[in-house]
This record gives C-alpha cells, structure tokens and sequence, in this order.
C-alpha cells in the first residue's frame, strides 16, 4: 500500500501557475532545475509555445444565461469533470520526495487525468494502486517509450494492464534526445536513489559494430527506432487504446488515425527535443483540419492559464496537457501543490468561459477567439 502524501501548506503569495515557476526555482537545485525547467538548443521552440497562447486573443459576448455551466468533457468514452491532464514527466521525485504518489493524489482529488511516464521514480504498479479506488479521479494513462529489445517493451505493456492503466500515451517525437544546453551546463545526473523503476531488467543494447562511413546516430541509435510497423504491432498485443503522441504534421495525424490510434496529442515535447518547431497553438488546427471533426485530438506546450485551455479548445483541441507547471507545484508543497495547480486553472477556465458567455465547452468554437 502507498503511503497517504503529507498535507503541505501552499506558500503565500502563490496565486498563479507563474509564481510557482518562481517559487520552484529556490526549492530546486541546479541540477534539477535544468532538468524540469530547461528545453532544447536556445529554448525558441520552447518560449515559442507560451508567446503563441499569449498572442491570441479572446471574444467576449454578454448578457447570456449561463446558468446550469460546466467544464465537463467527454473523451474516449469517459466524462471528465474537466479538459486538463497531467502529461507524463520523468523523475519526479528529484523535484519532491513523494514523487508521482504526490502528483497521483492530486490528480484524482481535482479530477484531472494523469499519464504516467515510463521513466517515472515510483513503481507503475504503486501509482496505480493509490488511486484506481478513488471516485473522482480522472483516466489514468501510461507513456510508453519503444525500448530496443521488443520483449522488454511487451512486458511494459502487459504490467500496464495488469495494473489497471486505460490506455498507452506513445512518445513518438523523441527518437533520439534534444541538444539540451542547461542540462550540459548543469552537468545533469540523476541523484543517487532515483532511476526509471520502471525500466529495470531492461537488458543493455548490443553494441552496433559500424563502418567508418556509418553514422552513430543513423545507424546506430536509431537503429531499434520505432516506425509505423511497431504501432501495428503494439495495437495487435495489447487491448487497451493508443494514443500518439508528439503528432506536429497534419500528415502524421492523418496517418495516426489510418493506423487505429485513438487520439493524437499535438506535442513539440514542450520545446525538449528540436529546436525551432513551431508552437503547438500554431499547428492545432491544421492538424484538426487534418482529421476532421470528430477524431480526438489533445494538446500541450505552454498551457499556463485557463484562458489557454478555453484557446485550446476553441482552436480545435479536446483536451489539454500540462507539464511543468505541477512539476513546480510539486516542488513547492507535494500533492497539494499539484492540486493547487489544477484547481487554479480549472478555476480560470471557468471564470474565462463565464465572460466569454460560454456555459460548456461545447459552445466554445472559433467564435470564441476575436479575430
């Protein structure tokens, strides 16, 4: 059984997913900073992201009646008291002891789905135990990265089912890591006592003996990287549905629907991978022109209030994602800060939609955007 995460106090003068960023910042040592807070290259993908959102702009509409108003959503076949999620973060105990349990509580206190990331500190099977009991938690989803021995990527899967996860959340944008410059500053290790426990047993890569002319990266590293083949494959293995995610083509979610994903998650890892992508805002609603009205589609990149979850929705996404952001809610008090995270957009997603005169997201559409 997992151990209850302590009640924390949120620090005064947090009142927005900004000032946990800034709170975070002296509870996090250098070291873990860069690996939370920093992205790829100069970081233009990841500033990108949030000065797309920052860049819209909204439309207000008055005198409606808006009683009877929610924030409910209905996604691969289940209400969610909300459209935000917890996208799948690695190591989470570098930025708090009670780790994923923490960030698992308070996910399911506020309603809000979770994915756990493969990389995680905590067991998958002690994530899920905390909180498959409890009646207000969201979906529970589990990130999946393809690992270079096929048999080792099945046993993930199948201790995922077995464990009571909903779906796999695939990572398809990161076959190799971004050039990260903080974390090559920082001189990055994990600290003694974390690692991916997930990964455990993973037997080690066999070294490719490569020719003079050959690339490390081509044809070594990204020799075992997954194609469209292995998503056929994982489909015809596993029952649960599968989700991509780090679709930023409009030809990749064309080919994501062909291949019997259930949704896409437009993803540029949130500026973690190549830099100068373009922002996820920017690229949402080619790609839900892509695949129609009805195919689900999420997002994430920036997500930092609720006035960005009403743009989201309104350019087309039926959910979003958000990252660091209770990654430093995390830091700053453990479950309750995540929790805090949560209930402020939630929060401003409501109070955007009451002045957008926009009782439930149904109503929210490219009307809703001025401009």
């Amino acid at each position: 059984m997992s151990p209850v995460p302590v009640v924390e106090a949120i620090p005064s003068g947090i009142v927005s997913l900004a000032d946990h960023e800034q709170h975070a910042r002296g509870r996090l040592d250098d070291n873990a900073w860069a690996y939370f807070a920093g992205g790829a290259g100069d970081e233009i993908t990841m500033r990108a992201n949030r000065a797309a959102w920052d860049g819209i702009r909204l439309s207000t509409r008055v005198l409606r009646r808006l009683t009877g108003g929610h924030t409910r959503v209905q996604l691969l076949g289940r209400t969610l008291a909300h459209p935000v999620l917890l996208a799948p973060i690695a190591f989470q105990c570098m930025a708090h002891r009670d780790g994923e349990i923490a960030t698992a509580y308070a996910a399911a206190i506020q309603g809000a789905g979770l994915v756990l990331s493969s990389q995680a500190s905590i067991a998958m099977e002690q994530v899920a135990h905390a909180v498959l009991g409890e009646a207000t938690r969201g979906p529970l989803w589990f990130q999946l990265y393809f690992q270079h021995d096929r048999g080792f990527t099945r046993s993930l899967v199948e201790r995922a089912e077995r464990a009571g996860y909903e779906a796999l959340v695939v990572t398809v944008d990161a076959p190799s890591s971004g050039a990260r410059d903080r974390e090559r500053r920082a001189a990055f290790r994990l600290p003694a006592g974390i690692s991916a426990v997930n990964l455990e047993g993973l037997p080690a890569a066999q070294p490719v003996a490569l020719e003079a002319h050959q690339s490390r990266m081509f044809d070594g590293l990204l020799a075992s990287a997954p194609s469209w083949d292995d998503i056929a494959w994982l489909r015809s293995i596993s029952r649960l549905p599968v989700i991509l995610k780090g679709i930023m083509h409009p030809q990749d979610a064309q080919l994501a629907m062909e291949a019997g994903a259930a949704a896409v998650i437009a993803s540029n890892h949130g500026g973690r991978t190549l830099d100068t992508m373009p922002a996820t805002a920017v690229v949402l609603p080619r790609i839900r022109a892509a695949v129609g009205a009805d195919y689900p589609i999420l997002v994430d990149g920036g997500i930092r209030r609720g006035t960005d979850v009403l743009k989201a929705i309104a350019l087309g996404a039926n959910a979003v994602l958000v990252g660091r952001p209770y990654v430093f809610g995390l830091a700053n008090a453990g479950a309750m800060g995540v929790s805090h995270v949560l209930r402020l957009l939630r929060d401003e997603l409501e109070i955007s939609m009451a002045l957008c005169g926009c009782a439930t997201l149904a109503e929210v559409n490219a009307d809703t955007l001025f401009g």
